[in-house]
């Protein structure tokens, strides 16, 4: 992929993100093909290449997942027939069987899903989440003792236990059984479980490869509800938690991912969990375009029986951005309790109550993160923003932050720094419990290995991972780190990536191509979603709305086009420099019934021919006995002439056509040869001492 860093530097008016840009090879021809096969804009055509998709037999399986044929889940995972097996015979017997889960998303909608489904199927079950606050990730031996003192002969842990040797080994000295359900990395030594359930231990080339906790919860209850013949009325409510928890996971959303998660996408809107509905409504997810879905999808050895019907159906970014983060902030700092009781109860008066609390600790868990973001940001530009590109790795650790929000400013620090984070608080004076996001070129889970004997607990997997320690070891804990950071990560690493799939023109840009863009949904994590690019568009209008966010209407010069956009998180940038070159994704906006495609930035660089490059002329002037100030912007060769009201005449030159406005809104073209637009341009060139020269 093509490197594309920015042409000139920006003044110190301008401060803008600091992005690599990776922008994909132009395959015109193969493109060109592919969108003709599929009926799809060429623009589409090339971001299927850009995914791996090279021929229309794999772009038809990438646009139909349901049309390929699955093998059965007991042929990839070794231990799912042994974990079945001891599932039937704890329900036969009426043996208590216990869930120990996790206070993320993944590891809430796992437990709430194998309560549901083991409760259906007839079980004895309860749950047990470990305290976030006191205990930290994962089964520990307090858990099973206190499961073996309630007379528990199975456990089932859910994302979590793969790397919990000691408390599972206590567990079967204690003559408990135990099903590892996990997805995390696997460490050098197993857990002496009964089975073990973990798509890291199968094939890479399985479908069922990157299933995260919930894909794994899915996969066993699904299984084990087909051989008791008791699925029919099972699968879909199921099918809502694994969407859920998938997507909020930031699993890929690759092989049955993809598949699973599309199909659950569709039933979502109209659940049949008082939960959801209830979520849905707090959250004010609005709902999107029709889609159907192939009935009886026979080749999908999860689905038996049952079809779907026409229906509106949910993007991945409903989930990703409101109900997920709902469910993740009680998890983070307050019971989890409260979205186990969301997700399993019938009851709609009591899923609204919970619900409602999802909402209120999710502002709460709003308002620390941007308090600790600050904190954070104000104690790196403090004490490490000099060192970072030597160093090629952050650890931020400060007393008083709460240990459940710090891996989102982890996250934000990222995105801001383009390093890898290791942030931490204070437990006591002697103990530190932290949070790591990393970037594509490293692995936070090695490097957490890496420093091992300098940790406590730890896990993860290559994008993040979470660590204690003795507060003694912190600066050889960060010593070691930029050991690790410096064998694995070059200076050019140290920008935030955006990888871009394709040059476009603004008038590209329609509700047509959006309407196309959902036969590649879901997007996600391994499947993004399409980011283009235009160069050297005009900055018309811009402004701060919310939360620091930037709102502007940008204006493509030839072809004439403008569209609005909204950058994220850009207070920090504002105002962008009136030149620029952008790269975004396409969202819709709702507004009085009508629907229209804006843009998303995701990054900004100055363009080649940098608007800022010199001093505009300028000029005050009389025409007609009216007061007009003009200046001329040589690198871009426009005109700009503005009245005592503020309206503004732009003309490029060599253009028979200008822009007349206050605003871009209500800018409107004019042809600039008719006399009274001629003539007041004559007047501002002689102001700028420029009449020879033409427009």
């Amino acid at each position: 992929m093509q490197d594309r860093p920015s042409s000139d530097p920006p003044s110190r008016s301008h401060r803008l993100p600091n992005h690599r840009w990776q922008i994909f090879p132009s395959i015109e021809a193969q493109a060109q093909h592919l969108a003709q096969a599929t009926g799809l804009s060429p623009l589409l055509g090339q971001v299927l290449i850009n995914r791996g998709l090279e021929t229309y037999q794999e772009v038809q399986a990438f646009l139909e997942p349901e049309s390929q044929v699955l093998p059965s889940p007991l042929e990839d995972f070794p231990d799912l027939a042994i974990s079945v097996e001891l599932l039937k015979d704890a329900i036969a017997s009426s043996e208590k069987i216990a869930i120990c889960g996790d206070y993320d998303a993944d590891g809430m909608t796992s437990t709430a899903l194998l309560l549901r489904a083991l409760r259906w199927l007839g079980a004895q079950v309860d749950y047990a989440i470990p305290s976030r606050m006191s205990e930290g990730y994962g089964i520990n031996r307090r858990i099973v003792e206190e499961f073996h003192r309630e007379g528990v002969g199975l456990i089932l842990t859910v994302d979590n236990g793969i790397s919990a040797f000691d408390p599972i080994d206590r567990a079967r000295q204690l003559g408990v059984k135990v099903i590892v359900t996990d997805h995390h990395d696997i460490p050098e030594k197993l857990p002496p479980a009964d089975a073990i359930l973990n798509p890291k231990l199968i094939a890479e080339s399985s479908p069922y490869r990157g299933v995260a906790g919930v894909g794994v919860a899915y996969i066993l209850a699904v299984t084990l509800a087909q051989q008791l013949d008791q699925a029919k009325g099972l699968v879909k409510p199921l099918l809502e938690l694994f969407t859920l928890g998938t997507i909020a996971d930031l699993a890929p959303l690759t092989g049955v991912n993809r598949r699973w998660v599309k199909r659950g996408l569709q039933q979502l809107p109209h659940s049949q969990l008082a939960g959801v509905q209830a979520l849905i409504q707090m959250s004010g997810v609005q709902q999107g375009t029709e889609n159907s879905e192939p009935e009886n999808p026979k080749s999908d050895p999860l689905v038996k029986k049952g079809g779907f019907q026409n229906a509106k159906s949910l993007k991945p970014e409903d989930i990703g951005f409101r109900l997920g983060p709902r469910i993740n902030a009680v998890g983070r700092i307050a019971d989890p309790l409260t979205v186990i009781e969301l997700l399993t109860t019938d009851d709609m008066g009591l899923a609204l109550e919970r619900a409602m609390q999802c909402e209120q600790i999710n502002k709460l868990r709003q308002q620390l993160c941007e308090e600790i973001e600050q904190e954070a940001v104000a104690y790196v530009e403090t004490f490490h923003a000099s060192s970072l590109k030597q160093d090629r790795v952050l650890v931020v650790v400060q007393p008083d932050w709460h240990h459940g929000v710090i891996g989102i400013v982890a996250s934000r620090l990222v995105e801001r720094y383009g390093v890898p984070v290791f942030i931490g608080t204070y437990e006591n004076e002697q103990h530190i419990r932290g949070s790591a996001r990393g970037i594509p070129e490293f692995h936070v889970f090695e490097a957490l290995q890496y420093c091992q004997d300098l940790l406590g607990k730890f896990g993860g997997h290559k994008a993040a991972g979470g660590f204690s320690m003795p507060a003694e070891n912190l600066e050889a804990f960060r010593e070691r780190l930029c050991i690790f950071a410096n064998q694995c990560l070059k200076p050019e690493h140290l920008k935030p990536l955006l990888k871009i799939d394709a040059q476009a023109s603004l008038e590209q840009i329609n509700l047509s191509l959006y309407q196309q863009m959902d036969s590649l949904h879901p997007c996600g994590i391994e499947n993004s979603d399409p980011i283009f690019w235009t160069p050297n568009v005009r900055v018309m209008e811009q402004k701060i709305v919310g939360k620091g966010h930037v709102k502007l209407t940008v204006l493509q010069d030839n072809p004439l086009y403008k569209i609005k956009a909204i950058a994220w998180r850009w207070g920090d940038y504002f105002p962008l420099p009136p030149r620029v070159d952008i790269a975004y994704k396409l969202k819709e906006n709702f507004w009085n019934g009508n629907t229209t495609i804006e843009l998303e930035l995701v990054g900004v660089l100055l363009p080649k021919i940098s608007s800022l490059a010199s001093p505009q002329p300028q000029a005050e002037f009389y025409y007609n006995q009216r007061h007009y100030s003009c200046s001329l912007n040589e690198s871009l060769k426009e005109l700009r002439i503005k009245n005592h009201q503020g309206k503004v005449l732009a003309i490029q030159q060599g253009q028979r056509t200008g822009l007349l406005g206050t605003t871009a809104a209500d800018s409107a073209q004019v042809d600039v040869t008719e006399p009274r637009y001629f003539h007041l341009i004559k007047a501002a060139l002689k102001a700028l001492n420029l009449p020879g020269r033409s427009t």
